[in-house]
């Protein structure tokens, strides 16, 4: 769901292109909107490459973020990334980071599996979600397992694999939410990063049975929801999913688009989540 996941889609097909032409095996072929071929998120959720340094953002490409305009970019979280939650742009995050220095308010900015369960529970409104199950640290980037112990298992359901970047330098930096990492349930249209309008085509991939996927796309800041979509029946092997939802545009912002699905031991299992701007 991130523009570093996009990137790495052409490289990927070509070389399994290549391998299935020599007689060998074709690599995995994941997208920043498309399904990896790793096992469902609550068993393992599938491992993930360094992430570039924050200093040697890719070449731009069009629909990626390097190619927004001069003023969104200086938004960007560190230069690429959507900037999702919990701060609207640059300056909030400095804002607070200036409060933060001075009396030590709302010290969870600081902590990635605090703010990816704060994201899931009270800004996507998943009240079940309530835990980080697993935290990956690299640097600038987490990925935090967030979900939610269920009554017929002795383990925690991971619901997404949440992605954040550090929002400035230095270890006082908060963490902003950018997107989440695709497992058996996808996002894979608008691409990330996108200028979209309304109504809007949402659609991606799932693996599961008798899903039942709502759309809904949340502004910064929280509140409800500018247009929601429910629902969509779905289930299969990595079967395509897709949605219009018509919604209140809010000009000049960053929207956060969000799939859902659940139903069978909880209101909401998976998740998936991709950033959009209006211009």
């Amino acid at each position: 769901m991130t523009a570093r996941t996009g990137r790495a889609v052409v490289l990927l097909v070509a070389l399994g292109a290549a391998a299935a032409g020599c007689g060998g095996e074709p690599g995995r072929t994941p997208s920043p909107s498309v399904p990896s071929t790793a096992p469902p998120a609550e068993t393992a959720p599938p491992a993930e490459t360094a992430s570039p340094a924050e200093t040697s953002p890719p070449p731009s490409t069009p629909g990626s973020p390097e190619s927004a305009s001069p003023t969104r970019s200086r938004d960007l979280v560190a230069g690429r990334y959507q900037p999702l939650w919990p701060f609207a742009d640059a300056a909030a995050a400095e804002a607070w980071r200036s409060r933060h220095r001075e009396d030590g308010a709302d010290a969870w900015h600081l902590d990635p599996a605090r703010t990816a369960v704060r994201f899931a529970r009270d800004h996507l409104g998943f009240r079940e979600i309530d835990r980080a199950v697993k935290t990956d640290l690299d640097g600038a980037h987490a990925r935090v397992h967030v979900g939610l112990t269920a009554e017929e298992g002795p383990r925690p359901m991971v619901a997404a694999v949440v992605h954040l970047v550090r929002y400035g330098k230095g270890a006082d930096a908060p963490w902003e939410v950018v997107g989440t990492d695709d497992t058996t349930f996808s996002l894979t249209t608008p691409e990330y990063g996108a200028s979209v309008g309304s109504p809007m085509t949402v659609g991606g991939r799932i693996t599961g049975v008798d899903e039942s996927i709502r759309v809904q796309v949340r502004r910064p800041g929280g509140g409800k929801a500018l247009g929601e979509h429910c629902c969509v029946g779905a289930g299969g092997e990595k079967s395509p999913w897709s949605a219009e939802v018509t919604f209140k545009p809010a000009p000049g912002t960053t929207l956060t688009v969000v799939a859902s699905t659940g139903g069978h031991v909880a209101e909401v299992e998976r998740f998936a989540v991709t950033g959009v701007t209006v211009p």
